[in-house]
């Protein structure tokens, strides 16, 4: 009870080389146990299994790690976690390190912080940890070194009530430190590839490209990402506009006899 329990997920599945970077990466700082899909999840946001049984898989356990693989989502490994098989509320929820970045629009779609955000539901200081690669053979050891530093400052110090951190990392390079940021406006310039199959039934994959609205502004995490740091971006789950709120109340209607 004296050393902080970190739970551990991903969307990439329990086998990719990300997860057991990040394990490695905090490991030192707590107990660690991970529970995570029994292969690729990527994009789920925040689905959750409803018409399907969940099934757990004890996976690995050595030296005090514990894994466990499921059949469900990111966000189902969170929720089974918490509920079925710790024995307490973890002290911080860590998902990661995704293969591939997580910055600007990519957040609303991403299976990492669907399980992030889950955690921050659950009143768990939650962490997302990406990198701009989807390279399997991708070098983790910066992302690991500045994972191993949220992370522990996050379990000092906390986080405010309702809130999560999207951070990302770029590749190839040595990290001159990371930025708290806000999101990039950008968007996905999507696009679908028709081809057909052996049957000579059509199908559509898709593919694009994400198009930055705003490519010099310094306090985005494209920004910061792109000139070598890594960017830490702060997320709630109140997707609430407060300003139009106030706009639209005038637009209040109440049925009268």
């Amino acid at each position: 009870m004296d050393r902080p329990l970190i739970l551990i997920t991903n969307d990439d599945g329990i086998e990719a080389r990300g997860i057991h970077s990040l394990v490695d990466a905090v490991r030192h700082l707590g107990d660690v146990v991970v529970v995570a899909p029994d292969g690729p999840r990527s994009a789920q946001s925040s689905a959750i299994t409803m018409n399907t049984p969940l099934r757990i898989w004890k996976h690995f356990e050595k030296d005090g790690l514990k894994m466990y693989r499921c059949n469900g989502t990111p966000t189902d490994c969170v929720k089974i976690a918490v509920y079925n098989i710790l024995d307490r509320k973890p002290d911080i929820i860590l998902a990661g390190i995704n293969h591939g970045d997580n910055t600007s629009i990519s957040v609303i779609y991403s299976g990492t912080m669907g399980a992030v955000l889950e955690g921050c539901v659950e009143g768990v200081p939650s962490i997302g940890f990406s990198l701009t690669t989807h390279d399997p053979r991708a070098d983790f050891s910066e992302a690991m070194k500045y994972a191993s530093i949220i992370t522990e400052k996050v379990l000092r110090d906390g986080l405010p009530k309702d809130v999560c951190l999207n951070v990302n990392f770029p590749v190839g390079v040595k990290l001159k430190g990371y930025k708290v940021v806000r999101q990039a406006n950008a968007r996905w310039q999507e696009r679908y590839v028709v081809r057909e199959d052996p049957n000579n039934n059509t199908y559509y994959w898709l593919t694009g490209e994400l198009h930055n609205n705003e490519p010099e502004a310094e306090d985005t995490d494209e920004f910061v990402v792109k000139n070598g740091y890594a960017s830490v971006v702060p997320c709630h789950v109140d997707m609430t506009h407060y300003a139009t709120v106030e706009q639209l109340k005038s637009w209040d209607y109440e049925e009268t006899e």
